[in-house]
């Protein structure tokens, strides 16, 4: 009887050092990198995990469901964001469309959209114009698109997610940061599966560090 009561929690220690030796594995500089100078975030009181992503990245796009699942999992105390990266003219029009999305309220929908125009249905979305008569495809209302396409706040958060990428460091897509302080790639991570395996110790790194 003691043998059955003591065998649970036998396999529950050897779960937690199983756990423990697996965070252990994941080395700074082998796994993932430390960004500095730290970049700044938005919410100094939460624990900001940023993704950078573009549309016409086949990586992202493989990605995005990861991603998707791994959010529903995020505590209170962690915000996520997704930050379009820029190299070119035809980047920072797929990154006010990310931007003007989200200030109508329509990222959620139209962001699997435009991965799939541009991924599956191998649309370029090379202009303005382009990218309009998508979204009027899927209901939002062209003037209002437009309006918020070319609007102060989007061109002010395109600028800022140019900056924020720069100042990472980043190199490709998709890459993801962890409080400004920790940079993780596909190349070091091994796969996107480990991507979020990282983030993931990271987040917790930085919880105890602000609890200690």
């Amino acid at each position: 009887m003691l043998k059955r009561l003591l065998l649970p929690v036998v396999m529950l220690c050897a779960s937690v050092t199983a756990v423990a030796q697996g965070d252990q594995s994941w080395q700074e500089g082998t796994h993932y990198d430390v960004i500095t100078p730290a970049i700044r975030t938005a919410n100094p009181d939460k624990i900001e995990v940023a993704e950078f992503f573009w549309y016409g990245c086949g990586h992202c796009y493989t990605f995005e469901p990861l991603i998707g699942q791994w959010k529903k999992t995020l505590a209170e105390d962690v915000e996520f964001r997704g930050s379009p990266a820029i190299w070119n003219q035809q980047m920072e029009l797929h990154a006010r469309a990310y931007y003007a999305a989200d200030v109508l309220g329509v990222l959620d929908t139209m962001n699997l959209v435009v991965f799939q125009a541009m991924n599956v249905d191998g649309k370029r979305l090379g202009s303005e114009e382009e990218i309009v008569e998508l979204f009027a495809a899927h209901g939002v209302d062209e003037a209002e698109f437009t309006k918020a396409f070319n609007s102060f706040g989007v061109s002010s958060q395109v600028r800022q997610a140019n900056a924020r990428a720069r100042a990472a460091k980043i190199t490709g897509t998709p890459e993801m940061m962890v409080n400004g302080k920790y940079r993780i790639s596909t190349r070091k991570a091994g796969n996107q599966a480990n991507m979020l395996k990282i983030a993931d110790f990271l987040v917790a790194k930085e919880r105890a560090a602000a609890g200690s």
